[in-house]
């Protein structure tokens, strides 16, 4: 009887090993088979060579060839203004270098935005879109968003200062938005993002048109100008004027003057005087005239 169970309970742990044995190499089998199909989907994807950087370059680097790789990238996600040649990302020659604008990691494509043209000065110059001109604001740590403004950077722009009250011997003094969405070129005269990291900003310079250029040096002269900062995925455009006071704030209602009505002028009497004896006496007559 003993010897029964015995031989039981071998075979009973023989064909469960038998099994754990099969479902392994089963196991084993169908992950080989979903690597091997993954490796040939990756096959698949079409891909094409660009330019890449192979080391980490600052803001302000000269880009020559010897920083460049090629690297394969999928086609269908390729980001725009990639070099995909020699003669694309230096056409006047390997020795007309360009300079790099945005510091890049390695393996990064290289990118149009991020690098000047050849043989282009590095500078607010070679930053400024087409039409617009470069103006530099004065701020400080409660009106430039407590030093977390970067080149990139979108903001609106609030004047503060003081107003003639229309009708009255009096000033108040209002905020205003003056300008929505104004692009950040330079913090601290630097259009290096990285470097305006945790550093106290005393100035930050935007592009704006030739006329809001005018406009901000005659508020910026009479009053303060504060920065607002622009959520990066913000599209939405404001469209209502933005003007408060003390007043609309605190909700107090000026005195309503009240108009004085014009004196009633007394109608015209004429008289003559005519002596009667000792007595004089002022007699009413027509008016003339």
């Amino acid at each position: 009887m003993r010897a029964l169970f015995v031989l039981v309970l071998v075979v009973g742990m023989g064909l469960a090993g038998f099994a754990v044995y099969m479902v392994n190499n089963h196991l084993t089998a169908q992950k080989q088979a979903n690597a091997a199909l993954m490796a040939q989907q990756q096959l698949n994807i079409p891909t094409v060579e660009v330019y890449a950087v192979n080391r980490e370059i600052a803001y302000g680097e000269p880009l020559t060839m010897e920083d460049v790789v090629k690297i394969h990238y999928a086609k269908d996600f390729l980001p725009e203004g990639s070099f995909a040649s020699e003669e694309e990302l230096f056409p006047e020659g390997t020795d007309v270098v360009r300079i790099v604008t945005r510091k890049m990691e390695p393996n990064e494509p290289v990118l149009a935005a991020k690098v000047t043209a050849p043989g282009e000065v590095n500078g607010i110059s070679g930053i400024l879109a087409p039409g617009l001109r470069a103006f530099t604001i004065n701020v400080d740590q409660s009106t430039g968003v407590s030093g977390f403004l970067q080149p990139g950077n979108r903001v609106d722009v609030y004047w503060t200062g003081s107003v003639d009250s229309l009708g009255r011997n009096a000033s108040r003094e209002i905020t205003k938005l003056i300008k929505t969405g104004v692009e950040l070129i330079a913090v601290n005269q630097s259009a290096d993002a990285s470097s305006a990291e945790n550093l106290s900003i005393r100035t930050v310079t935007v592009q704006v048109s030739p006329g809001d250029v005018a406009d901000l040096a005659t508020l910026q002269s009479t009053g303060t100008l504060s920065l607002s900062l622009v959520g990066q995925g913000d599209t939405i455009e404001v469209t209502d004027v933005i003007e408060t006071d003390m007043n609309k704030i605190l909700g107090i209602e000026a005195p309503v003057e009240v108009a004085q009505e014009a004196p009633v002028e007394a109608p015209r009497v004429c008289t003559i005087r005519q002596r009667s004896g000792t007595e004089i006496k002022e007699i009413p007559i027509p008016c003339s005239n």
